[in-house]
């Protein structure tokens, strides 16, 4: 009899994972939020995959995994897996079973390069903002906009002429190159092992590293993010980008507002926002120089609290970093950074959304 009992336990799972979730766990509030986004996505993920051919992981569950990732700091997708296996709350947000087989890791990154063949990062972001409990928590009238520094996963050792001229640089003490002497410039020079990153200092006397720009859009009411982007890194690359991102919510009669520090502080930027109806709330940049912002703009008390609103921004960036695992991107080339990128800031927007949702219910 005992034996017959311990094959029956081995064929029948009792675990019930709903009531293993406590009920006001935050995962819950965020788990209905991700399944109403990724409804709103089967279409998207119909075309990616082809219906012949080994089975696929559904792309629901592995976004889903991705979001556990930066949820909980995880550092590699490996470690994620692993995670999966042995956590029940891992397997209840993803949705899998307590019997179910999780995934190896090669197998799991394979499925995942097809996910960053599609738009699904943004096209996630969207959704996840359309939702109408989300929605009436966003300002429609102000936005605030920055990017930050984001280091690319490849050494400056790899920076080298784009004509393969010139010798290798010179061992140095310790068995380190040394670039001394050498003049290198992205012009001139590219990474061999990321051609996409560019070589990029935030300031004088500060470090230049290989690297890649993340800008972000936020609304001014609860400080969400509703737009992302990552670029090549440039001195333009800000201006730009905050263009992009500020475009699709200029398609109404009435002005919106845009915050920014003092590096969108330029005569053509400020022209180029009034001429798509956008009124530039920019920090003031008067250091040897004459501002783009006059006292059109600063009588008025809407552009004190827009300077100080904007800020808020840098908390997004800050998550994004030290929580969410990009203080150093996890992939190559621009296209997976900016898709690694965008789905940290609908991550972060999902880590503040529980609280949000009780304060206005």
């Amino acid at each position: 009899m005992r034996g017959n009992d311990a094959v029956a336990g081995s064929l029948f799972s009792y675990v019930d994972l709903e009531k293993r979730a406590r009920p006001d766990h935050p995962l819950r509030v965020i788990r209905g939020l991700v399944n109403s986004a990724l409804a709103d996505l089967s279409t998207a993920f119909d075309a990616l995959y082809s219906p012949f051919g080994r089975e696929s992981i559904p792309p629901e569950r592995l976004l889903r995994a991705l979001l556990l990732q930066a949820f909980y700091s995880i550092r590699s997708e490996r470690q994620l897996v692993e995670r999966i296996e042995f956590d029940l709350l891992f397997r209840w947000f993803v949705g899998l079973g307590v019997d179910d087989p999780v995934w190896d890791a090669t197998t799991f990154t394979k499925n995942r390069d097809r996910l960053l063949q599609g738009d699904v990062a943004s096209e996630f972001m969207r959704a996840l903002l359309a939702q109408p409990k989300v929605k009436v928590l966003l300002s429609s009238e102000h936005f605030s906009v920055d990017g930050t520094l984001l280091e690319a996963w490849a050494s400056t050792k790899s920076f080298r002429p784009k004509d393969g001229s010139g010798p290798p640089p010179d061992a140095g003490r310790n068995g380190e190159q040394n670039f001394h002497g050498q003049k290198r410039s992205n012009e001139t020079h590219a990474s061999t092992t990321d051609p996409d990153a560019r070589l990029y200092r935030k300031g004088r006397g500060k470090e230049a590293k290989l690297a890649f720009m993340g800008h972000a859009l936020m609304e001014n009411r609860n400080g969400l993010i509703v737009g992302a982007v990552a670029t090549r890194a440039s001195g333009h690359a800000e201006r730009l980008a905050a263009r992009h991102l500020i475009e699709p919510h200029t398609d109404r009669s009435q002005k919106v507002t845009l915050a920014g520090d003092k590096g969108f502080d330029t005569q053509e930027f400020v022209a180029e926002l009034r001429e798509i109806n956008v009124t530039p709330h920019v920090a003031q940049h008067t250091n040897g120089r004459r501002s783009a912002i006059d006292g059109r703009t600063t009588r008025h008390a809407g552009y004190a609290i827009s300077l100080r609103i904007r800020k808020r921004i840098e908390e997004a960036f800050g998550w994004a970093k030290t929580v969410a695992g990009m203080r150093k991107a996890r992939h190559r080339g621009l296209p997976k950074v900016d898709w690694q990128f965008t789905l940290a800031m609908a991550a972060y927007n999902l880590v503040r959304l529980p609280k949000l949702l009780v304060a206005t219910a």
